[in-house]
């Protein structure tokens, strides 16, 4: 991977995810072809906190039809990045 930014596509806000955010856990999408490491990177650099742990997932894509025609979804990678006890929170929901 090149740019740092192009390892991050997403935050994944759900229902889960934010019960996770209590715990300093934050999922987000990645580059598919993204490594532990990398993600690590991107994070603390980005964002500017410490990470902890980096727990990685790959996606299949769902099928999906339109009419007769059906094909897939494309893949996706999720991560679920913890951050140190001492690290700041990362904020999504700036008002």
């Amino acid at each position: 991977m090149k740019d740092l930014r192009d390892v991050i596509k997403r935050p994944v806000i759900t229902e889960s995810s934010a019960d996770l955010m209590a715990e300093k856990k934050y999922t987000f999408e990645v580059a598919t072809k993204a490594n532990r490491t990398e993600i690590k990177d991107a994070v603390e650099t980005i964002f500017g906190v410490k990470v902890e742990k980096v727990n990685t997932m790959n996606l299949k894509g769902k099928f999906k039809r339109m009419g007769r025609y059906g094909g897939y979804r494309p893949d996706r990678k999720k991560a679920i990045v913890q951050l140190t006890e001492d690290s700041k929170e990362l904020d999504f929901f700036e008002a």
